[in-house]
């Protein structure tokens, strides 16, 4: 079958591009080397929506970031994720460093950041009790924002299924030639994709994709950041997103709660080869801790409840690489996308979706539907509110992950609605199943049994996320 257009990658800027597309009358699918959109670099993602202050004027990043974090703000409204707009701060730890902020500040004003203000140390305390007192000044930008990079993008992904876009999963391209002015694309599962135009997403392996059709390469190299998570026990221990003044290495360490309470610290900037390796360590666990407690005292490290880290795909030019390749005619680039790609993914998808519709001469369709509601969350109900929704579906009054809340109910949503979960990482990113103070240690039996009933999977095919990460294994004696 031949479409209008290929996506390769279901990351959040995949996503976010396919959503564009949803909007016009194309054919659209996106392929997918995992067994679900969300399994990468946006997967492994601090979930900050960056106010637009640290890229360069006159960059994509910063024509991208501004407008994006306004758009995600609207579209928490439209497709029903979380979204918390907390602020960031911007601190320094030295009186010389005064120039710095202000050029910060500057950079902010060249790219269109509004509601920022410098402040001195004791009024940034004053504002967040927990900084040290090393902390010597801070530039508070009030237009930062949280979100849950989860569900931003199955939100996206969601609102592109049903306006018409398919998605293949388990589907890693394999090569890809052109032949008779389209562009043919294999994958692993032997089939021929063909199609006109081809939108490459592909995250650390962009270069890769564009490699194999363009003779100008690209060269990614893969950035390993370590995370280490807090449980939302101690939240409120800051309110704001804690930076650090930018180096070469990027934005530094942070100090953030999440969109759901936590408390996230990290992460390392760490070159490697291996676009795979996602493994922590305990020297790069120590800089994690040591450079946030520089930022912020009496960090409750007795709260941690689990380390991770992710990968983040940098070009070697440092800017976002968007647009149709030059000696590559209708394939078209999202590559290089490392921070702020997150704030910047809805206008990422807007500016590439505009790039093929006005090529392909589309029009948009009457039928668009641009809303989506979230799974129901039993979590912070009144009492009335759960009585009523217990009664018109039991499922909900059962509650499978205690340290999280998270009632069966929400789990047979997860994995019945569309582009459902098909892993216990599905599930547990989707409504928070597993990711509490226990790490799953309570709640996997249970739904590994739901995950089973309702697929009609055996027990024994269940994997953590893709095939060969089976859950249960053993001798059938």
């Amino acid at each position: 079958m031949a479409y209008d257009v290929i996506i390769i990658g279901g990351g959040v800027t995949g996503c976010a591009i396919a959503r564009s597309l949803s909007k016009y009358n194309l054919s659209v699918v996106l392929l997918e080397k995992n067994e679900d959109v969300c399994s990468e670099t946006s997967k492994a993602n601090s979930g900050i929506v960056h106010s637009g202050y640290d890229p360069e004027p006159g960059t994509l990043m910063a024509k991208l970031n501004v407008k994006g974090g306004a758009m995600i703000e609207q579209l928490s409204k439209e497709l029903d994720f979380d979204y918390i707009k907390n602020g960031s701060m911007i601190i320094s730890f030295d009186k010389n460093d005064a120039p710095q902020l202000k050029e910060l500040y500057d950079r902010g004003v060249a790219n269109g950041v509004e509601q920022m203000e410098i402040l001195s140390g004791d009024e940034a305390r004053a504002i967040e009790p927990n900084l040290t007192d090393e902390v010597q000044g801070a530039l508070l930008c009030k237009t930062g924002g949280i979100v849950d990079p989860f569900n931003l993008t199955y939100a996206l992904a969601e609102n592109a299924y049903i306006n018409g876009v398919e998605f293949i999963f388990n589907c890693p391209v394999t090569s890809i030639n052109k032949r008779n002015n389209l562009y043919e694309i294999k994958c692993n599962d032997k089939k021929t994709y063909r199609t006109k135009y081809v939108v490459n997403a592909a995250g650390v392996y962009s270069d890769v994709i564009h490699n194999m059709v363009s003779k100008k390469k690209l060269h990614i190299t893969p950035k390993r950041g370590n995370y280490i998570l807090f449980d939302n026990e101690v939240e409120n221990f800051v309110t704001h997103t804690i930076f650090q003044l930018p180096t070469k290495l990027g934005k530094g360490i942070l100090v953030t709660p999440t969109a759901h309470g936590n408390l996230l610290i990290g992460p390392t900037s760490i070159s490697q080869e291996d676009k795979e390796d996602t493994s922590t360590n305990l020297n790069d666990l120590d800089t994690v801790t040591n450079q946030a407690a520089r930022s912020v005292k009496n960090i409750p490290f007795r709260k941690v409840i689990t380390s991770f880290s992710g990968i983040r795909a940098a070009e070697d030019g440092g800017d976002f690489i968007l647009g149709e390749a030059s000696d590559a005619e209708n394939f078209f680039d999202a590559a290089g996308i490392k921070s702020p790609g997150l704030s910047c993914s809805p206008a990422t998808g807007e500016y590439i979706a505009d790039l093929i519709v006005k090529k392909a001469g589309a029009n948009k369709k009457d039928d668009f539907i641009a809303t989506r509601k979230a799974t129901i969350r039993t979590k912070g109900m009144n009492q009335a509110e759960y009585t009523t929704l217990i009664k018109k579906d039991p499922t909900y009054g059962t509650i499978v992950c205690r340290c999280e809340q998270v009632s069966e109910g929400e789990i047979i949503d997860a994995i019945n609605r569309p582009l459902g979960a098909k892993s216990l990482d599905g599930i547990k990113r989707r409504v928070r199943a597993g990711m509490g103070r226990c790490q799953a240690g309570f709640c996997t039996a249970r739904t590994l049994e739901i995950l089973c009933k309702q697929t009609g999977m055996e027990m024994s095919e269940v994997c953590k996320n893709n095939k060969g990460s089976e859950v249960l294994m053993g001798d059938d004696e």
